[in-house]
């Protein structure tokens, strides 16, 4: 696959930066990495074989005085504002950021201002929807007909990102900042809430907002939803999809299995999974619809990130409930 681009400024040099950059070395897609730290860039480096420029973006523009035409950003979560907004103020116009676009909804609120002023396009890198099992799923609820119904967990792992080293801005946004690929990806699948209502509860001492969410309502498919999430024990994520003609699971989300009436078995559904295996899952098409097709409607402009942030995440997050 080639693109006749400019190159592309890969922003962020750690985990994630690698892994974009293999997807964009398999495409053929010539890319510029700017990192910050010098012990990031040797990673980088030994893993791409791509020397990355060091000092950081703000450093890197001013030097060049080069506004790319587009740009990833992939760098850490508190991060994710002011990169995208210095490139949007460099003159880049198409830019696809890490979700969620920002640390909270104030961060996000001033990107999508600055994208409608710029006349830019900012798009969140939801890779879920871009998974193969999603994409299977998709045609076979159009086969069925349409969703009938659906239900999403996104319990977290609380004890893992208790001692993580993620700062604790980071870890008191987990719902907005790792939660939402769950419930984005079920309202993707299911259609956008119509009518929603939810319950909190509890706290951790990382998250003291709540620690258990629970809600239901009538997506705008006329399908009926649920969801639940428990942080103080054990769980993982995963969407249950049902159709007239068969019961769709995503656990793990990565996998996709079926139940079909009448009977009580799931079945693995075969995948065309190359993409997924080869690289992190879904992020090979998430970025070949970044680069090829702007109008996929799978991917998700920070304008509806904003919109989706201020009517679904937070309400989810915050609406307290008694018990």
């Amino acid at each position: 696959m080639s693109h006749n681009l400019n190159p592309i400024l890969l922003v962020g040099a750690g985990r994630m930066a690698i892994e974009y950059a293999k997807v964009l070395q398999k495409q053929k897609v010539p890319f510029i990495c700017v990192g910050r730290r010098a012990s990031t860039a040797d990673t980088f480096e030994k893993q791409t074989g791509v020397s990355p420029k060091t000092g950081g973006l703000t450093r890197f523009l001013n030097e060049k005085n080069w506004p790319p035409s587009r740009a990833i950003v992939c760098v850490n979560v508190e991060e994710l504002c002011t990169s995208t907004l210095a490139l949007l103020n460099y003159g880049c116009t198409n830019i696809l950021v890490e979700k969620p676009g920002g640390l909270h909804l104030e961060e996000i609120e001033k990107v999508a201002c600055e994208a409608q002023l710029k006349k830019a396009n900012v798009y969140v890198a939801y890779n879920r929807r871009f998974y193969a099992s999603t994409k299977k799923a998709k045609s076979l609820i159009e086969e069925d007909g349409g969703v009938e119904s659906f239900h999403f967990e996104f319990t977290e792992l609380s004890s893992r990102i208790s001692t993580s080293p993620l700062s604790p801005k980071v870890k008191e946004n987990w719902l907005l900042a790792n939660s939402t690929h769950v419930i984005d990806l079920a309202f993707h699948l299911g259609g956008e809430p119509k009518k929603m209502i939810s319950f909190s509860h509890g706290g951790t001492t990382w998250h003291p907002v709540a620690s258990v969410f629970t809600g239901a309502g009538l997506s705008e498919k006329n399908a009926l939803f649920s969801y639940h999430a428990n942080w103080n024990t054990a769980g993982r994520w995963g969407i249950e999809v049902m159709t007239k003609k068969r019961h769709l699971v995503f656990r793990p989300l990565e996998q996709l299995h079926e139940l079909k009436p009448e009977t009580f078995s799931l079945k693995k559904i075969p995948l065309q999974d190359q993409w997924d295996q080869d690289y992190k899952p879904g992020l090979f098409s998430l970025v070949e619809a970044y680069l090829s097709s702007p109008k996929n409607k799978a991917l998700v402009s920070i304008e509806d990130q904003y919109r989706k942030t201020l009517s679904w995440y937070e309400q989810i997050k915050y609406t307290k409930g008694t018990i």
